[in-house]
């Protein structure tokens, strides 16, 4: 279920002259300013910290110090601090094997049950009730597990229903080294891009012989030519468009020609076949697109030989432009 499926139907409350006003009336319209204003962290926003929560802790040290601040949970609840706060370490020596035993500090927004009663006010007809409740974040320290995971709460710090302000090793009751704050989260969308790769391991290579390979035509009529040296064929070039990828800046291009290599030649005698490959480069970069520039070089089986007189034969080869109708440029951009 989205936020937006959790959110009620939106609804503004009016007021007219001589109207009977009821608790749930006010309530009402605080629980539709609250509503909104989640629904805008939750769409514009992600958990983390938005300001201050500065945190503090020295070797040796038996407490933590945390200054006032500003998040948003993964519901867009806001967790504000408003005084400094000093949290003491956990009173534990160590981990089972005697090392340090690690710990995260985590806030969290407070349940309704959690808030103080900072006024109280006695009502008509006998009633009396709180008018007024103090919001101050909780705050945890939760173990470690000795691969970083935490030991409790892990579904709660993932998903960022609690924050991360700073990691800790406690040997002896005391910090065993300076705190880190590494672990925290930015309530802010990171202004560089994300980028994500990894590496298979292990990689399980098996030997291929591309000129014994079935699945390529007249595999073993190209063996010999496409072994030999090759020769520049020709150039290309052709605007590339990037304004799909709404680049701000001019980013950093990557590029690279998709399509097939072995391309047939018309001729009277038949359809004789070349190998044909690129070196791209990339020139005149701007933050909506480049010019791909292309040198052909020609993999062939046949060599032009000079001719008894020095001449040189010119079999006159169709224009790479004219052979390389299906060749695209893919293109990735970095910015930032």
């Amino acid at each position: 279920m989205s936020f937006i499926d959790a959110t009620r139907s939106v609804e503004r409350q009016r007021f007219f002259d001589g109207q009977r006003l009821f608790a749930s009336d006010l309530q009402g319209i605080e629980a539709f300013n609250h509503e909104m204003r989640r629904l805008h962290n939750q769409s514009l926003h992600q958990p983390g910290i938005g300001n201050g929560f500065a945190v503090s802790g020295r070797k040796g040290d038996k407490e933590a110090g945390v200054e006032p601040g500003y998040a948003i949970d993964d519901l867009g609840r806001e967790i504000v601090l408003t005084t400094s706060r000093t949290i003491q370490t956990p009173p534990v020596a160590g981990d089972a094997e005697g090392k340090p035993q690690r710990y995260v500090l985590t806030v969290r927004y407070p349940d309704d049950a959690e808030l103080e009663e900072v006024e109280l006010r006695e009502g008509i007809c006998d009633t009396r009730g709180a008018v007024r409740l103090r919001e101050e974040p909780v705050f945890s320290w939760v173990p470690l597990n000795p691969d970083g995971s935490p030991a409790q709460d892990r579904a709660a710090i993932v998903s960022g229903r609690s924050l991360i302000l700073a990691e800790i090793a406690v040997r002896g009751c005391r910090l065993d080294k300076d705190l880190s704050i590494a672990q925290r989260r930015n309530a802010r969308p990171p202004t560089r891009p994300y980028i994500a790769c990894g590496v298979q391991q292990p990689t399980v290579w098996e030997p291929w012989d591309p000129w014994e390979d079935g699945n390529l035509p007249d595999a073993g009529k190209l063996a010999l030519p496409v072994r030999g040296t090759y020769r520049l064929a020709g150039g290309l070039q052709a605007p590339v468009d990037t304004r799909s990828g709404g680049f701000l800046t001019t980013p950093g291009y990557f590029g690279r020609i998709d399509g097939p290599r072995i391309i047939g030649i018309p001729a009277g005698d038949g359809e004789p076949r070349v190998v044909l490959d690129g070196l791209l480069s990339i020139v005149d970069p701007t933050a909506t697109g480049f010019t791909a520039q292309v040198l052909v070089l020609a993999f062939e089986q046949d060599r032009v030989e000079p001719t008894p007189s020095g001449d040189v034969k010119d079999p006159r080869p169709p224009e790479p432009a004219d052979l390389v109708t299906e060749w695209q440029v893919g293109w990735m951009g970095v910015e930032g």
